[in-house]
């Protein structure tokens, strides 16, 4: 008995009749064409803008200029090892909150004493900007890679926290009665119902600390580093290289879809059993 065998008789009945989903099959196929063409009009407003004279070059350079720019900083190896670095960063420090945020989640909204214990100092600290801990950060653990991963962490470790225990503190109560009626012990119940019960909000608060993780590596990367992507930003800013910093920014942009992409992918797998209101 789990909430995902729920979700699978629910699916089944829809299937065989109960709710018909055609139409909603085929938004969903028009869907990505939509997000693509919205961002292919875009490049094209800005590239018309550009030949038009309706921007400055000299404070928002056209596509061809960033794109030139681009071009001569992945042949000189620039743009390669930045994204390298970046990417490690992001991938640890992701790694780690992710995790500390879904065990202590899964505690705090599973056991009265592990929230009464855990819950207030998580809160409190939650109300600390991780943009002001980056120089305690250095002080505390060097100058290394060690305080920027561990910036990523915290920036990513609260949203996923915090939809964790709501996703617990959601789950009918009903499902957990039944799978003691059963006989699922106290480890059962939260590995078989809680957990697959929490999961969609696990995944909102991943979604969303997937977003923080680059805005905390452009912080860490900005402040005492000498490579990344956030650096090539500082660096680009202090010899105002305005092309450049369009480069930094535009490969930000693209991190950002790419990862909101793999994201869309990875619920879509893991929530096959759900079937909810997807937009009219």
């Amino acid at each position: 008995m789990s909430v995902v065998s729920v979700g699978a008789a629910a699916t089944s009945a829809t299937e065989n009749g109960v709710v018909r989903h055609g139409r909603g099959s085929n938004r969903r196929r028009r869907g990505p064409r939509l997000r693509y063409l919205s961002l292919v009009a875009l490049l094209v407003l800005w590239f018309v803008a550009d030949k038009a004279d309706w921007i400055s070059a000299d404070t928002f350079p056209g596509p061809g200029a960033v794109w030139h720019a681009a071009v001569d900083l992945a042949q000189s190896g620039k743009l390669a090892d930045a994204l390298q670095v970046s990417l490690t960063r992001v991938v640890i420090g992701g790694l780690i909150g992710v995790v500390l945020g879904v065990v202590l989640g899964l505690l705090s909204g599973f056991s009265h004493l592990a929230e009464s214990v855990l819950d207030t100092p998580l809160q409190a600290l939650r109300a600390v900007p991780f943009t002001a801990l980056v120089p305690i950060f250095i002080l505390w653990l060097g100058i290394g890679e060690a305080p920027k991963i561990a910036i990523v962490a915290f920036a990513v470790f609260f949203p996923v926290y915090i939809n964790t225990y709501a996703g617990i503190r959601s789950v009918d109560v009903k499902y957990a009665e039944v799978a003691q009626v059963y006989g699922l012990s106290r480890v059962a119940v939260a590995r078989r119902v809680l957990l697959p019960g929490a999961l969609p909000g696990i995944l909102v608060g991943i979604r969303y600390a997937l977003a923080l993780s680059w805005i905390s590596v452009i912080v860490a990367e900005q402040l005492n580093a000498s490579s990344g992507i956030g650096f090539l930003l500082v660096n680009a800013r202090q010899f105002l290289q305005v092309d450049v910093m369009f480069v930094c920014l535009v490969l930000y942009a693209l991190l950002g879809v790419v990862t909101d992409l793999v994201y869309r992918l990875v619920e879509r797998r893991l929530l096959v059993w759900r079937r909810g209101f997807d937009g009219a």
